[in-house]
């Protein structure tokens, strides 16, 4: 993998994360961040810039969904589970 796509991948990864952090409900963001490791740890041994590419693009429209879901999610405030 080129340096330059390393570092692209690797920013993707922690605008993720930090997106997913956001979310106010603790189910939602434990799940999120969760599946943001998983989905980055599943593909880390891939090494064909075709495929890279493709699993970048997915991860672009995953960024902009839970941009979203945070967005609405802060909109409609429920109440605080015991676990935060």
């Amino acid at each position: 993998m080129a340096a330059s796509t390393r570092a692209q991948v690797m920013s993707l990864y922690r605008m993720m994360l930090k997106e997913s952090s956001k979310f106010p409900s603790y189910n939602y963001r434990t799940y999120a961040l969760r599946r943001v490791r998983d989905a980055f740890r599943a593909n880390r041994k891939i090494d064909d810039p075709k495929t890279v590419e493709q699993l970048m693009e997915g991860g672009q429209q995953t960024l902009a969904m839970i941009q979203r879901q945070v967005s609405i999610g802060k909109m409609y405030v429920t109440q605080k589970t015991a676990v935060e």
